[in-house]
């Protein structure tokens, strides 16, 4: 019997740094950066970034997974994984109609991945926490949970960026609106994370990857169980994700160590001020230096 899949899962805020931290981390060896694997579903199993290998890859993945057909499309992950389901009781009865059929394809899904690539290690950034819970819930699944968080200010600003300056209103109710969507996305994850067991979960903040990124990435290394070398943090791989941010285009990126300036206050960070006190009590965590 081949072993249980090592899956990574990265959770937390959209737009919090996980495609960086992804590509550092598959580009170890015997670990293989997946993407947004709840995207999987949504895309009928084939990766819209196109490129030979690329296609090839999950091609073949695709091939290994039986039955995943019934579920193409975006209703498992509308049901069972997005925040909003959490808040939405309409969905609640689909959800638990698809649980027992999404939860076989998933399975297979990472089994395929790790026989695919050849790499014990998967590392799956699709963010949601309800998507953590049920990846959790697999016996056939070696998961291990990163709490990724980053300053507030710089995941809305990364959402709001498009956003009109002279919108007036408009601009505030979209700033509120996604204010409100990270506070759903962190009350959903603060009890996947306390009840994963100590060592099979990790806090860790996006700023602090950045300033000491060897330091760091040597210690999720370790939280995993795997004794790989340091990839070379000028040139790491991007690889074959399925789905990330603009990011994985490139063939390969640097990662410096780049210092955090300390943010000001603002209306964001004034809103996102209650869960800066929760994270800091969290254990276990990546400690500041």
């Amino acid at each position: 019997m081949p072993p249980k899949p090592k899956v990574v899962y990265v959770m937390g805020s959209g737009h919090s740094g996980s495609t960086i931290l992804g590509v550092a981390l598959g580009s170890c060896e015997g670990v293989f950066y997946a993407g947004e694997l709840d995207n999987w579903l949504t895309r009928s199993g084939v990766s819209v970034l196109g490129g030979l290998e690329r296609t090839r890859f999950w091609s073949a993945v695709r091939e290994r997974v039986e039955g995943a057909q019934e579920l193409f499309g975006s209703r498992a992950q509308r049901s069972l994984e997005r925040s909003s389901a959490a808040v939405r009781p309409d969905r609640w009865a689909e959800a638990r109609a698809l649980r027992p059929r999404y939860r076989r394809v998933t399975q297979q899904l990472f089994e395929a991945i790790a026989a695919v690539s050849g790499c014990p290690y998967v590392v799956d950034s699709s963010h949601f926490p309800l998507r953590a819970r049920e990846l959790k819930a697999l016996d056939g699944l070696d998961v291990h949970l990163i709490l990724l968080v980053r300053d507030p200010e710089q995941v809305v600003g990364s959402f709001t960026r498009f956003i009109n300056r002279n919108a007036g209103g408009d601009r505030l109710l979209r700033l509120l609106s996604k204010n409100l969507d990270i506070w759903l996305t962190h009350l959903l994850c603060l009890p996947v994370f306390l009840h994963t067991p100590r060592e099979r979960r990790l806090l860790l903040r996006h700023e602090d990857f950045l300033q000491d990124p060897e330091r760091v990435l040597g210690e999720l290394l370790a939280f995993v169980g795997s004794d790989a070398p340091l990839p070379d943090l000028e040139a790491l791989r991007t690889g074959f994700p399925i789905q990330a941010n603009r990011l994985i285009q490139h063939e390969t990126v640097s990662l410096q160590s780049k210092p955090h300036p300390r943010p000001a206050w603002t209306l964001t960070r004034l809103l996102q001020l209650p869960w800066q006190l929760v994270f800091s009590r969290l254990k276990p965590r990546v400690e500041r230096r």
